[in-house]
């Protein structure tokens, strides 16, 4: 039971801080979607792999999944702010594509907390 509660837990914190992060992505970008703000590859995609690394850390098991999650919550964030529209199949499949390093941020730190905690 305690391991599905700490599953949840951290399902429920990555929801909620990646819904606030790519919501004030959207806000400032021209648009709304992350990926064509100027900055994305110089500014916001460095803070999500920040941000993915941290939850990674803070919720080891599993690791990798916080990163997927984080990085695909850009979509359904980019078709509430700017509607669905024919392209929205496209931008998943990027958002999935961009996940890939994010999973691995994060799984590795979650495994470098785990190695550091004596839980291999």
């Amino acid at each position: 039971m305690r391991a599905t509660g700490n599953l949840l837990a951290a399902s429920a914190v990555t929801l909620k801080v990646g819904v606030v992060f790519w919501v004030l992505v959207a806000w400032r970008t021209p648009g709304g979607e992350p990926w064509d703000a100027p900055v994305f590859w110089t500014v916001v995609y460095p803070i999500a792999l920040g941000i993915a690394a941290i939850l990674g850390a803070c919720f080891p098991r599993r690791a990798w999944l916080w990163g997927l999650l984080l990085m695909v919550l850009q979509v359904p964030v980019v078709a509430v702010v700017s509607g669905f529209g024919p392209l929205l199949l496209a931008g998943l499949v990027y958002a999935l594509v961009l996940a890939l390093p994010a999973m691995a941020v994060a799984g590795a730190a979650g495994a470098l907390r785990r190695r550091l905690n004596g839980k291999a």
